[in-house]
């Protein structure tokens, strides 16, 4: 296959699809945003699983390269009652198929086994547009356009390049994160580093949930999601880290210490992450030279599976790329034919209802039933 593809977004999925694309033969240019690989945090831990994430670093040849950045015991998983009795500690064994690693580092992995130069970094894309033929032009802040005849979004939630295929728009998923950090937690905050454990520890209730994970060194960084509207958060002052803590740990009245300290003693400021979402069966009809992949095509509230499934599509659709050299139309067809159902499975598994965080049954006790009919 001769004709260059043209990647936006040097995420986890745009530079997996650019590695496999690479590893064919195939010339690929990222354009990113970003003006550099260290220009903002990377995010938290992720644990990779063994029938989607890690299937696309086979197809990129980076097996050796991920088992080297795993963080052993990180699939240890306990689940806490909100009075902090531990009703679930599983034991990280080394024989799941969810292995966590650091985000920036799993980047980093992608981005050192691409070729100098395939990265454009500073390219913010204000449009694209509809040339004919199968062509599209890309236009960039500083005014700068690029033209080609295969175009993959892979720029997230607020895609650039979705408008050439969907009007869809994500719309407020109903529930937020609340990101806390806390910094050498086993000298400093040793309970809370023990009610965590040596893994991820979830403590579930009706609209709220903490959830830790015990990062690289002795640092946890939590989640608190609550299930509220935007005006509710709007309402708190984010500038005034100590009130909008304090403010956010208020919904967890009553709860173990061990559990609060979480929220009300963290090292950053807190942090609000609005969840977003696409429709669930969120589709489009075959549009000459472009599709979308991750979050960009099946953007949903965060399920443990965004991630995967987004590295997933970019090693799916270079493989099809590949298997079809001289077709570009039905490599893209074979990939969007795959990903619909794909991404719209993860998000309707048995259950998913009942277990949404509004429900009466997200409770730990539901949480572990949930967890023994599903396997996690």
């Amino acid at each position: 296959m001769h004709t260059p593809v043209t990647i936006i977004g040097a995420g986890l999925g745009g530079l997996t699809l650019a590695r496999v694309l690479h590893v064919h033969g195939i010339p690929v240019t990222v354009y990113e945003a970003d003006p550099s690989p260290s220009a903002r945090t990377q995010g938290g831990m992720l644990d990779i699983h063994d029938y989607n994430g890690q299937l696309a670093l086979k197809a990129a040849g980076l097996m050796d390269e991920f088992h080297a950045i795993v963080l052993e015991g990180r699939q240890a998983m306990r689940v806490l009652d909100r009075d902090g009795t531990v009703l679930l500690d599983k034991s990280d064994d080394g024989t799941g198929g969810r292995p966590e690693v650091q985000r920036g580092e799993l980047r980093q992995i992608l981005l050192d086994s691409l070729p100098a130069g395939a990265v454009r970094w500073g390219h913010k894309v204000t449009s694209a547009r509809v040339l004919g033929e199968g062509r599209h032009e890309v236009t960039f802040a500083d005014g700068t356009t690029v033209v080609t005849s295969l175009l993959v979004g892979a720029d997230g939630a607020w895609s650039r390049v979705r408008p050439l295929l969907s009007s869809a728009t994500p719309e407020y998923a109903g529930t937020s994160f609340v990101e806390t950090y806390l910094f050498e937690a086993d000298t400093r905050h040793p309970a809370a580093a023990k009610a965590v454990g040596g893994g991820s520890m979830m403590a579930p209730a009706p609209g709220k949930e903490i959830f830790a994970h015990r990062e690289s060194g002795d640092t946890l960084h939590t989640y608190v999601a609550l299930s509220k509207p935007q005006d509710w958060f709007a309402a708190i002052d984010f500038t005034d880290a100590a009130a909008a803590a304090a403010r956010i740990a208020q919904e967890f009245d009553g709860w173990a210490p061990e559990l609060t300290v979480l929220i009300t003693d963290g090292d950053t400021a807190p942090a609000l992450r609005p969840h977003y979402a696409l429709p669930i069966e969120h589709r489009w009809d075959r549009v000459p030279g472009v599709t979308l992949l991750g979050d960009a095509a099946h953007l949903a509230a965060p399920n443990g599976e965004g991630a995967n499934l987004a590295m997933l599509d970019g090693a799916e659709l270079g493989k099809a790329l590949a298997a079809h050299p001289d077709d570009i139309e039905a490599a893209l067809t074979e990939y969007e034919q795959d990903m619909f159902p794909r991404s719209t499975e993860v998000a309707t598994f048995e259950g998913a209802e009942v277990h949404r965080i509004d429900s009466d049954d997200n409770t730990a006790h539901g949480l572990i039933n949930m967890m023994a009919g599903k396997e996690i």
